[in-house]
């Protein structure tokens, strides 16, 4: 995708742009899988800002529909004090890996709720609203409309049981919800019986000739494009923005009962936290939102969301008189070791056990380093995490400052020489900057790291040739180490400053240790000469094993602590392989009673169990909570794996395994021996 209109990366013309992040759903935590788009996100605007442009970087919670209601009513709080919760742990996870957003709101505010309403009434008053009669699904005990996610049964083209109500996992169909056979509501159970409702629709059709244009205009990437002629080539079908009560969001003007879809409020949520920012710090909102704005609207999504931010959302901002955004940038999903991410492998891993064992720099620099300006998938493998990091960061970068500084701060009370011995080498290497700054622009991360890599390795070379730990040993060479020394160290500040955008805590600590204002890329060209510096400290340690296995075991407690499988969409693993008898056999199953349960802070699904196995107790952890209530259990028979080796948790150590099973969520239930049965009593 070329740059914007009117830019060149060479230009000194200061630049106005908005950036957005999609925004995370708040039904849940962050993992890994969202932290590529946030990261991706940060390092282009953080990027520009060090470029000397004013950049705005804004995101917020995405916050209605019924999964948040049905989400809240399980846990028996307010749709609000949910999102209130999630909010903050999204937050708090993205202010520890160093996300920067200037603001962070929710969809669930009055700005929202005002450019909602405005972009309706401006479409509804234009003729773009049109109103008919569907027929849906209904749960006539929950008494409630149905989503097709709602509905289960089996699939109407190849009769796979258990299948969502817009797509087969079998055989890949699509399908409408009334379509399935033996269907059942899973709100309730019941079976889903057919009612009409008038629904309100956008005329996405209206559009056409200008999404044909937008698409066409440089403004999303060549896949996308192409995707997007299949649409057009589909026919644009007119978009239903209405849902009917009982839902959680805002209700459509004028009409009682009907609610906005959340997906046409929350992409409205983008305007609605810029707006919150320009009410906090005195910016005029129009300035970068109306048709004629000089100003440059960057939206990075995830390529699964492509279809609304590339039609529905060019084609309602266009309808209600705003502009339409400079560029979407799709990305691609996250894969771990070379497969979907699995909880049962301990490789769905969430952004706050990321952040309980490892730096979150380390994750930063590896998806720059494997992140490009398409939409294909990154894979995070974690044995070459591991050694990427340690080689690039630790073994070339980090490295360069830890040979020099010593020698400069205990034989020149930390000054460096008054002027670079290798001025040549330095300029160089300094020249660099603006390809590097070229591919930052064009978010071709992957390329930028290596371009830096190879001039960190140009810096190494240096040091390595001319050997200051040598000739620090003969007479009269002090001059020649503080030179040597002095270049090394003013490579260095180079390196950080390309690297910055990606690894800003550890450039924060290395302006300290050079004792200068905070970097940005002009200052490439002025290398510090008789500058005197501070006391090296260690700036980066390496990644080890142990921190990553100890990852992936916190990551596997969902389902380990149960033995049971989950169903659904996260249910990616397939049987395992077959054991023998003898294998069986090994296991050593006991009736248990559960003397005491208690919930396990800081955890969503775990219950703490302590078990009495007939004059032995054990603890024991069991992701049991969302079925039962500690006091349903205590006094109660079940049974365990007894001669399971004992894990340590995040939570403390768990001594075996209760054996439960069941699909998952309420429905999980541990197994009960016979009336009869005694503590310790094996099970055969």
């Amino acid at each position: 995708m070329a740059l914007p209109h009117n830019t060149s990366i060479m230009s000194e013309t200061k630049r106005k742009i908005l950036v957005t992040s999609a925004l995370p759903y708040a039904n849940g935590p962050i993992h890994l899988g969202h932290m590529v788009e946030h990261i991706q996100t940060d390092i282009w605007a953080r990027f520009q800002r060090l470029r000397g442009h004013d950049c705005i970087a804004v995101c917020a919670d995405d916050a209605h529909g019924t999964p948040i209601m049905l989400k809240a009513r399980e846990q028996d709080i307010t749709p609000e004090e949910l999102i209130g919760r999630m909010s903050d742990s999204h937050q708090a996870d993205f202010n520890d890996f160093l996300i920067n957003y200037d603001n962070y709101h929710s969809t669930h505010s009055e700005e929202n709720r005002h450019y909602s309403e405005l972009i309706y009434r401006r479409l509804n008053e234009a003729g773009h609203i049109s109103r008919r009669s569907i027929k849906q699904a209904y749960d006539p005990e929950a008494g409630m409309f149905l989503p097709d996610r709602f509905i289960k049964g089996d699939c109407p083209r190849c009769g796979t049981t258990d299948q969502y109500g817009d797509s087969c996992e079998n055989c890949g169909a699509t399908y409408s919800a009334t379509e399935l056979k033996n269907p059942v509501s899973a709100v309730s159970g019941a079976t889903p019986v057919t009612k009409e409702s008038e629904h309100y629709f956008f005329k996405l059709g209206d559009f056409e000739d200008m999404l044909h244009q937008w698409t066409r205009g440089d403004h999303t990437q060549p896949e996308i494009s192409n995707k997007l002629n299949e649409w057009f080539e589909a026919g644009l079908q007119d978009w239903d923005i209405s849902r009917d009560a009982p839902y959680f969001g805002f209700e459509i003007p004028d009409a009682p009962g009907k609610y906005f879809y959340v997906w046409l409020d929350a992409p409205i949520g983008y305007m609605a936290s810029f707006q919150n920012y320009c009410d906090k710090h005195n910016i005029n909102f129009d300035d970068y939102w109306t048709q004629d704005s000089a100003a440059e609207l960057h939206h990075f999504i995830g390529k699964d969301i492509a279809y609304f931010h590339t039609l529905f959302w060019p084609a309602m901002l266009q309808g209600a008189g705003f502009r339409t955004p400079t560029a979407v940038y799709c990305h691609g999903f996250l894969t771990v070791d070379g497969q979907k991410m699995s909880k049962s492998r301990g490789t769905f891993i969430m952004a706050r056990t990321y952040l309980d064992h490892l730096n979150p720099e380390y994750l930063r620099y590896y998806y720059a380093a494997k992140l490009g300006p398409g939409v294909d998938d990154i894979d995070l493998n974690l044995e070459d995490f591991m050694a990427r990091v340690n080689s690039d960061l630790v073994g070339k970068v980090v490295n360069i400052a830890s040979r020099c500084a010593g020698f400069i701060n205990k034989k020149h009370g930390g000054k460096l020489s008054g002027q670079l011995s290798e001025q040549a080498l330095y300029d160089n290497i300094a020249a660099a900057g603006e390809s590097i700054a070229a591919l930052y622009q064009q978010r071709e991360y992957s390329h930028a790291m290596r371009e830096i890599m190879a001039q960190a390795d140009r810096a190494n070379q240096y040091i390595d040739e001319h050997k200051p730990w040598v000739i620090a040993k003969e007479a009269g060479r002090e001059q020649d180490v503080q030179d040597i020394c002095s270049v090394g160290l003013n490579l260095f500040k180079v390196l950080i400053t390309y690297l910055k955008p990606v690894l800003p805590k550890l450039a924060e600590n290395a302006e300290t240790f050079l004792d200068i204002e905070p970097l940005t890329w002009q200052s490439i060209h002025s290398p510090l000469t008789s500058h005197t510096i501070n006391k090296f400290k260690p700036l980066m340690t390496r990644v080890e094993q142990e921190a990553i296995d100890a990852m992936i075991e916190d990551s596997k407690e969902n389902l380990a602590a149960t033995g049971a499988k989950s169903t659904g969409p996260l249910a990616d693993d397939p049987i395992s392989a077959e054991i023998n008898y003898d294998d069986f056999a090994k296991l050593d199953l006991r009736v248990v009673q559960i003397v005491k349960a208690q919930h396990v802070e800081g955890a969503d699904k775990l219950l703490r169990l302590t078990l009495d196995l007939g004059g032995e107790t054990r603890n024991v952890f069991a992701g049991i909570k969302a079925a039962y209530a500690p006091e349903d259990l205590e006094g109660r028979l079940t049974v365990m794996v007894a001669n399971l080796a004992p894990r340590k948790m995040r939570f403390g150590l768990s001594e075996g395994m209760v054996l439960a099973a069941g699909p998952g969520g309420k429905d999980i239930f541990i197994l009960n021996p016979d009336e009869g049965a005694k503590p310790g009593m094996r099970v055969k």
